[in-house]
Protein backbone atom coordinates (compact mmCIF):
# COMPACT_ATOMS: atom_id res chain seq x y z
CA UNK A 1 0.00 0.00 0.00
CA UNK A 2 1.06 3.74 -0.38
CA UNK A 3 1.61 5.94 2.58
CA UNK A 4 0.30 9.37 2.14
CA UNK A 5 1.93 11.98 4.41
CA UNK A 6 -0.15 15.22 3.63
CA UNK A 7 -3.54 15.53 1.79
CA UNK A 8 -2.91 16.13 -2.21
CA UNK A 9 -4.00 18.84 -4.27
CA UNK A 10 -7.54 17.62 -5.74
CA UNK A 11 -6.18 15.95 -8.39
CA UNK A 12 -7.56 16.86 -12.24
CA UNK A 13 -10.15 14.77 -14.27
CA UNK A 14 -9.21 14.38 -17.37
CA UNK A 15 -12.35 12.13 -18.78
CA UNK A 16 -13.03 8.74 -18.50
CA UNK A 17 -10.71 7.36 -21.30
CA UNK A 18 -7.76 9.45 -19.95
CA UNK A 19 -5.28 6.80 -18.97
CA UNK A 20 -1.47 7.86 -17.16
CA UNK A 21 0.76 5.13 -15.81
CA UNK A 22 4.33 4.75 -14.56
CA UNK A 23 6.27 1.67 -15.65
CA UNK A 24 8.96 1.01 -13.03
CA UNK A 25 11.40 -1.65 -13.71
CA UNK A 26 12.90 -3.80 -10.54
CA UNK A 27 15.96 -5.25 -11.26
CA UNK A 28 16.00 -7.55 -8.07
CA UNK A 29 12.49 -9.10 -8.29
CA UNK A 30 12.43 -9.30 -11.97
CA UNK A 31 8.81 -7.41 -12.65
CA UNK A 32 7.90 -4.00 -13.40
CA UNK A 33 5.38 -2.14 -11.69
CA UNK A 34 2.22 -0.09 -12.94
CA UNK A 35 1.25 2.51 -10.86
CA UNK A 36 -1.63 4.61 -12.36
CA UNK A 37 -0.91 8.05 -12.28
CA UNK A 38 -4.23 9.10 -12.13
CA UNK A 39 -4.44 7.59 -8.07
CA UNK A 40 -0.61 7.40 -7.26
CA UNK A 41 -1.70 4.07 -6.65
CA UNK A 42 0.32 0.68 -7.79
CA UNK A 43 -2.26 -0.77 -10.90
CA UNK A 44 -0.68 -3.90 -11.58
CA UNK A 45 2.71 -6.19 -11.25
CA UNK A 46 3.94 -7.71 -14.33
CA UNK A 47 6.51 -10.55 -14.44
CA UNK A 48 9.41 -10.01 -16.99
CA UNK A 49 12.58 -11.13 -17.89
CA UNK A 50 15.43 -11.80 -15.89
CA UNK A 51 17.00 -7.98 -14.32
CA UNK A 52 15.15 -5.58 -16.32
CA UNK A 53 16.51 -2.31 -16.57
CA UNK A 54 16.02 0.38 -19.17
CA UNK A 55 12.25 0.89 -19.97
CA UNK A 56 10.91 3.16 -22.98
CA UNK A 57 7.38 4.32 -23.64
CA UNK A 58 6.82 4.32 -27.37
CA UNK A 59 4.95 7.98 -27.99
CA UNK A 60 3.03 7.31 -30.95
CA UNK A 61 1.97 3.77 -30.08
CA UNK A 62 0.11 2.55 -26.41
CA UNK A 63 3.31 0.06 -26.22
CA UNK A 64 6.26 -0.31 -23.45
CA UNK A 65 9.50 -1.90 -23.74
CA UNK A 66 11.54 -3.37 -21.22
CA UNK A 67 15.71 -4.63 -21.73
CA UNK A 68 15.88 -7.56 -19.29
CA UNK A 69 19.72 -7.73 -19.43
CA UNK A 70 20.31 -11.40 -17.67
CA UNK A 71 17.47 -13.32 -19.99
CA UNK A 72 18.82 -11.20 -23.14
CA UNK A 73 15.42 -10.35 -24.49
CA UNK A 74 13.18 -7.19 -24.58
CA UNK A 75 9.10 -7.49 -22.85
CA UNK A 76 6.28 -5.76 -24.96
CA UNK A 77 3.69 -4.26 -22.69
CA UNK A 78 0.04 -3.42 -24.16
CA UNK A 79 -0.34 -0.03 -22.24
CA UNK A 80 -4.27 -0.07 -22.70
CA UNK A 81 -4.31 -3.09 -20.82
CA UNK A 82 -1.03 -3.22 -19.05
CA UNK A 83 -0.90 -6.94 -20.59
CA UNK A 84 2.54 -8.47 -21.96
CA UNK A 85 1.74 -9.23 -25.57
CA UNK A 86 5.40 -10.32 -26.58
CA UNK A 87 8.87 -11.27 -25.87
CA UNK A 88 11.50 -10.65 -28.48
CA UNK A 89 15.07 -12.26 -28.04
CA UNK A 90 18.05 -10.20 -28.89
CA UNK A 91 21.49 -10.72 -28.20
CA UNK A 92 23.71 -10.74 -24.85
CA UNK A 93 23.12 -8.35 -22.07
CA UNK A 94 20.97 -5.50 -23.38
CA UNK A 95 20.29 -2.56 -20.94
CA UNK A 96 18.41 -0.09 -22.69
CA UNK A 97 15.89 0.35 -25.56
CA UNK A 98 15.48 3.20 -27.78
CA UNK A 99 12.42 3.91 -30.70
CA UNK A 100 12.59 5.65 -33.58
CA UNK A 101 10.84 8.96 -33.74
CA UNK A 102 7.95 7.37 -36.22
CA UNK A 103 7.61 4.68 -33.59
CA UNK A 104 8.57 1.84 -35.98
CA UNK A 105 11.89 0.49 -34.87
CA UNK A 106 13.66 -0.38 -32.06
CA UNK A 107 17.32 -0.23 -31.05
CA UNK A 108 19.04 -2.03 -28.57
CA UNK A 109 22.90 -2.47 -27.35
CA UNK A 110 23.66 -5.64 -26.55
CA UNK A 111 26.59 -5.30 -23.90
CA UNK A 112 28.33 -8.60 -23.97
CA UNK A 113 28.13 -9.45 -27.74
CA UNK A 114 29.29 -6.03 -29.31
CA UNK A 115 25.90 -5.20 -31.60
CA UNK A 116 23.11 -3.78 -31.55
CA UNK A 117 19.75 -5.57 -32.28
CA UNK A 118 17.34 -3.25 -34.72
CA UNK A 119 14.08 -4.37 -34.03
CA UNK A 120 10.66 -3.93 -36.39
CA UNK A 121 8.09 -3.25 -34.07
CA UNK A 122 4.89 -3.76 -35.80
CA UNK A 123 6.21 -7.22 -36.88
CA UNK A 124 7.69 -7.44 -32.91
CA UNK A 125 11.24 -9.19 -34.63
CA UNK A 126 14.68 -8.32 -35.26
CA UNK A 127 15.50 -7.10 -38.83
CA UNK A 128 18.68 -6.26 -38.37
CA UNK A 129 22.11 -7.21 -35.90
CA UNK A 130 25.09 -4.45 -36.93
CA UNK A 131 28.43 -5.07 -35.27
CA UNK A 132 29.97 -1.89 -33.24
CA UNK A 133 32.59 -1.52 -30.84
CA UNK A 134 33.44 -3.09 -27.58
CA UNK A 135 30.86 -3.43 -24.67
CA UNK A 136 28.15 -1.05 -26.14
CA UNK A 137 26.18 0.49 -23.09
CA UNK A 138 23.48 2.56 -25.49
CA UNK A 139 22.32 2.74 -28.53
CA UNK A 140 20.30 6.08 -28.94
CA UNK A 141 18.66 7.49 -32.11
CA UNK A 142 19.10 11.05 -33.69
CA UNK A 143 15.88 13.50 -33.44
CA UNK A 144 15.84 12.84 -37.36
CA UNK A 145 15.77 9.00 -37.56
CA UNK A 146 18.98 8.87 -39.73
CA UNK A 147 21.61 7.61 -37.44
CA UNK A 148 22.02 5.26 -34.41
CA UNK A 149 24.98 6.71 -31.85
CA UNK A 150 26.06 3.68 -29.74
CA UNK A 151 28.37 4.32 -26.72
CA UNK A 152 31.65 1.81 -26.72
CA UNK A 153 32.24 1.28 -23.27
CA UNK A 154 35.06 -1.09 -23.46
CA UNK A 155 37.42 0.81 -26.35
CA UNK A 156 36.82 4.17 -25.75
CA UNK A 157 34.60 4.62 -29.25
CA UNK A 158 31.18 5.95 -30.27
CA UNK A 159 29.95 3.85 -33.15
CA UNK A 160 27.63 6.16 -35.47
CA UNK A 161 25.05 3.80 -37.29
CA UNK A 162 23.91 4.90 -40.73
CA UNK A 163 19.60 3.89 -40.90
CA UNK A 164 19.15 4.58 -44.75
CA UNK A 165 21.64 2.66 -46.10
CA UNK A 166 19.09 0.06 -46.19
CA UNK A 167 15.56 -0.73 -44.95
CA UNK A 168 17.04 -4.17 -43.69
CA UNK A 169 20.91 -3.37 -43.81
CA UNK A 170 21.59 -0.65 -41.87
CA UNK A 171 25.52 -0.50 -41.68
CA UNK A 172 28.10 1.71 -39.14
CA UNK A 173 29.38 5.20 -40.89
CA UNK A 174 31.97 5.99 -38.95
CA UNK A 175 33.71 5.03 -35.59
CA UNK A 176 34.94 8.00 -33.65
CA UNK A 177 37.50 7.51 -30.72
CA UNK A 178 36.33 9.67 -27.94
CA UNK A 179 37.08 9.80 -24.35
CA UNK A 180 37.73 6.83 -20.99
CA UNK A 181 34.61 4.29 -20.74
CA UNK A 182 31.91 6.45 -22.64
CA UNK A 183 28.22 5.64 -21.43
CA UNK A 184 25.85 8.32 -21.49
CA UNK A 185 24.47 9.82 -24.84
CA UNK A 186 22.90 12.76 -25.32
CA UNK A 187 22.19 14.56 -29.11
CA UNK A 188 21.20 17.79 -30.05
CA UNK A 189 18.26 18.75 -31.41
CA UNK A 190 18.88 19.35 -34.88
CA UNK A 191 20.78 16.13 -35.27
CA UNK A 192 23.43 17.43 -35.64
CA UNK A 193 25.99 16.72 -32.74
CA UNK A 194 26.31 14.12 -29.90
CA UNK A 195 27.64 14.18 -26.35
CA UNK A 196 29.24 11.01 -24.54
CA UNK A 197 29.89 11.08 -20.69
CA UNK A 198 33.28 9.29 -20.20
CA UNK A 199 33.29 7.78 -16.40
CA UNK A 200 37.42 7.30 -16.84
CA UNK A 201 38.31 10.09 -17.92
CA UNK A 202 35.79 12.46 -16.42
CA UNK A 203 35.06 14.40 -19.28
CA UNK A 204 32.27 14.75 -21.87
CA UNK A 205 32.86 14.36 -25.81
CA UNK A 206 31.06 16.15 -28.06
CA UNK A 207 31.15 14.93 -31.41
CA UNK A 208 30.30 15.98 -35.02
CA UNK A 209 27.96 13.62 -36.55
CA UNK A 210 27.49 14.91 -39.70
CA UNK A 211 31.43 14.67 -40.47
CA UNK A 212 31.74 11.83 -38.02
CA UNK A 213 34.74 13.43 -36.11
CA UNK A 214 35.38 14.83 -32.28
CA UNK A 215 34.93 18.34 -31.44
CA UNK A 216 35.97 18.51 -27.82
CA UNK A 217 36.52 16.66 -24.97
CA UNK A 218 35.23 18.83 -22.01
CA UNK A 219 36.89 18.64 -18.47
CA UNK A 220 33.69 18.18 -15.99
CA UNK A 221 33.57 16.38 -12.45
CA UNK A 222 34.55 13.26 -11.33
CA UNK A 223 32.91 10.23 -12.82
CA UNK A 224 29.83 12.02 -15.18
CA UNK A 225 27.03 9.47 -14.85
CA UNK A 226 24.32 10.97 -16.94
CA UNK A 227 23.54 13.28 -19.93
CA UNK A 228 20.63 15.53 -19.89
CA UNK A 229 19.70 18.02 -22.58
CA UNK A 230 17.38 20.95 -21.63
CA UNK A 231 14.26 21.18 -23.65
CA UNK A 232 15.38 24.24 -25.35
CA UNK A 233 18.27 22.00 -26.46
CA UNK A 234 20.96 25.17 -25.43
CA UNK A 235 22.82 23.43 -22.60
CA UNK A 236 23.70 20.08 -21.31
CA UNK A 237 23.57 19.17 -17.49
CA UNK A 238 25.92 16.40 -16.30
CA UNK A 239 25.67 14.22 -13.23
CA UNK A 240 29.00 14.04 -11.67
CA UNK A 241 28.65 11.36 -9.35
CA UNK A 242 31.57 11.04 -7.42
CA UNK A 243 32.74 15.12 -7.00
CA UNK A 244 28.86 16.35 -5.51
CA UNK A 245 28.16 18.35 -8.34
CA UNK A 246 26.64 18.96 -11.90
CA UNK A 247 28.10 20.61 -14.81
CA UNK A 248 26.60 23.09 -17.49
CA UNK A 249 27.75 22.52 -21.22
CA UNK A 250 26.68 25.14 -23.85
CA UNK A 251 25.93 23.61 -26.71
CA UNK A 252 26.04 25.93 -29.04
CA UNK A 253 29.72 26.04 -28.49
CA UNK A 254 30.68 23.18 -26.53
CA UNK A 255 31.97 24.54 -23.45
CA UNK A 256 31.57 24.08 -19.84
CA UNK A 257 29.54 26.91 -18.69
CA UNK A 258 29.65 26.27 -14.94
CA UNK A 259 30.14 23.52 -12.26
CA UNK A 260 28.02 23.70 -9.04
CA UNK A 261 27.96 21.52 -6.16
CA UNK A 262 23.78 19.97 -5.64
CA UNK A 263 24.22 16.93 -3.22
CA UNK A 264 25.96 13.68 -2.29
CA UNK A 265 26.26 11.61 -5.17
CA UNK A 266 24.38 13.12 -7.87
CA UNK A 267 22.95 10.29 -9.57
CA UNK A 268 20.29 11.45 -12.44
CA UNK A 269 18.98 14.84 -13.40
CA UNK A 270 15.80 16.02 -14.85
CA UNK A 271 15.12 19.71 -16.39
CA UNK A 272 11.47 20.99 -16.12
CA UNK A 273 9.61 21.44 -19.41
CA UNK A 274 9.66 25.12 -19.12
CA UNK A 275 13.92 24.96 -18.76
CA UNK A 276 13.08 26.63 -15.05
CA UNK A 277 13.88 23.97 -12.65
CA UNK A 278 16.61 21.21 -12.83
CA UNK A 279 15.81 17.89 -10.20
CA UNK A 280 18.36 15.87 -9.08
CA UNK A 281 18.47 13.09 -7.28
CA UNK A 282 21.07 12.61 -4.47
CA UNK A 283 22.06 8.72 -4.41
CA UNK A 284 24.38 9.15 -1.11
CA UNK A 285 21.80 11.46 0.79
CA UNK A 286 18.65 10.18 0.25
CA UNK A 287 17.19 13.61 -1.01
CA UNK A 288 16.23 15.28 -4.14
CA UNK A 289 17.46 18.49 -4.66
CA UNK A 290 15.67 21.43 -7.10
CA UNK A 291 18.05 23.62 -8.53
CA UNK A 292 16.50 26.97 -10.13
CA UNK A 293 18.72 27.20 -13.46
CA UNK A 294 17.58 31.00 -13.63
CA UNK A 295 19.21 32.01 -10.24
CA UNK A 296 21.93 29.27 -10.05
CA UNK A 297 21.18 28.32 -6.66
CA UNK A 298 19.28 25.18 -4.66
CA UNK A 299 15.62 26.63 -3.86
CA UNK A 300 14.52 22.74 -2.15
CA UNK A 301 15.67 19.85 -1.03
CA UNK A 302 13.44 16.89 -0.30
CA UNK A 303 14.37 13.67 2.06
CA UNK A 304 13.33 10.50 -0.49
CA UNK A 305 13.54 6.60 0.25
CA UNK A 306 17.12 5.23 0.32
CA UNK A 307 19.51 5.26 -2.61
CA UNK A 308 17.13 7.65 -5.17
CA UNK A 309 18.02 7.37 -8.83
CA UNK A 310 15.94 7.54 -11.57
CA UNK A 311 13.38 10.55 -11.97
CA UNK A 312 10.43 10.99 -14.20
CA UNK A 313 7.67 13.61 -14.23
CA UNK A 314 3.88 12.93 -15.07
CA UNK A 315 2.34 14.69 -17.91
CA UNK A 316 1.46 17.52 -16.48
CA UNK A 317 4.72 17.91 -14.62
CA UNK A 318 3.49 18.74 -11.36
CA UNK A 319 4.58 15.64 -10.04
CA UNK A 320 7.88 14.26 -9.73
CA UNK A 321 8.48 10.77 -9.01
CA UNK A 322 11.44 9.17 -7.82
CA UNK A 323 13.22 5.76 -7.49
CA UNK A 324 14.27 4.85 -4.29
CA UNK A 325 16.67 1.83 -5.56
CA UNK A 326 17.74 0.97 -1.73
CA UNK A 327 14.15 0.84 0.23
CA UNK A 328 12.05 -0.37 -3.24
CA UNK A 329 9.66 2.39 -3.00
CA UNK A 330 9.07 5.38 -5.42
CA UNK A 331 8.57 8.55 -3.79
CA UNK A 332 6.01 10.91 -5.51
CA UNK A 333 7.10 14.92 -5.07
CA UNK A 334 4.01 17.24 -5.68
CA UNK A 335 4.85 20.93 -6.97
CA UNK A 336 2.37 23.55 -5.51
CA UNK A 337 1.60 26.33 -4.75
CA UNK A 338 1.77 26.63 -0.94
CA UNK A 339 -0.74 27.44 1.35
CA UNK A 340 -0.69 29.62 4.43
CA UNK A 341 1.53 28.28 7.14
CA UNK A 342 3.40 26.26 4.35
CA UNK A 343 6.86 27.00 3.62
CA UNK A 344 8.35 26.18 0.14
CA UNK A 345 6.30 24.63 -3.19
CA UNK A 346 7.49 21.32 -3.15
CA UNK A 347 5.84 18.63 -1.17
CA UNK A 348 6.34 14.84 -0.30
CA UNK A 349 3.36 13.56 -1.01
CA UNK A 350 3.65 9.55 -1.02
CA UNK A 351 5.35 6.76 -1.45
CA UNK A 352 4.45 3.39 -3.15
CA UNK A 353 6.16 0.25 -2.51
CA UNK A 354 7.43 -1.55 -5.60
CA UNK A 355 10.06 -4.21 -6.23
CA UNK A 356 13.84 -4.99 -5.39
CA UNK A 357 15.81 -2.93 -6.84
CA UNK A 358 13.83 -0.58 -9.04
CA UNK A 359 15.90 1.25 -11.61
CA UNK A 360 14.21 2.46 -15.21
CA UNK A 361 10.91 4.74 -15.15
CA UNK A 362 8.99 5.51 -18.17
CA UNK A 363 5.90 7.20 -18.13
CA UNK A 364 2.92 6.88 -20.82
CA UNK A 365 -0.52 9.22 -20.77
CA UNK A 366 -3.24 8.39 -23.59
CA UNK A 367 -6.59 8.35 -24.16
CA UNK A 368 -8.35 4.82 -24.78
CA UNK A 369 -10.08 4.75 -28.27
CA UNK A 370 -13.85 5.89 -28.05
CA UNK A 371 -15.07 3.23 -29.65
CA UNK A 372 -13.24 0.72 -26.84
Amino acid sequence: MAYWYYRATELVDRGPLYREYAYVTNGGSNTVSVIDLRTFRLARTLQVGLNPTGVTANTLKNEIYVANTDSHNITVIDAERNHIVATIGVHGRPYSIDISPDGKRGYVANSASNNISILDLEKRAVIATVRVGANPGKAVVTPDGNTVVVSNRGDNTVSLVDTKVDAGNPAVRATVTVCAQPEDIAIALDSSEAFASCSGSNQVAAVDLKQARLLALLDVGKTPAQLALKPDGGELVVSNFGSESISFIETSSNEVGGTHLVGNKPARTLVSPDNARLYVSNFGSNAVAVYDIDFGRIVATVHVGSEPDGLALTADANHLLVLDSGSGDVTVIEKRVPKKFEKGEYFLLTMIPVGLKPNGIAVKAFRLPSTR
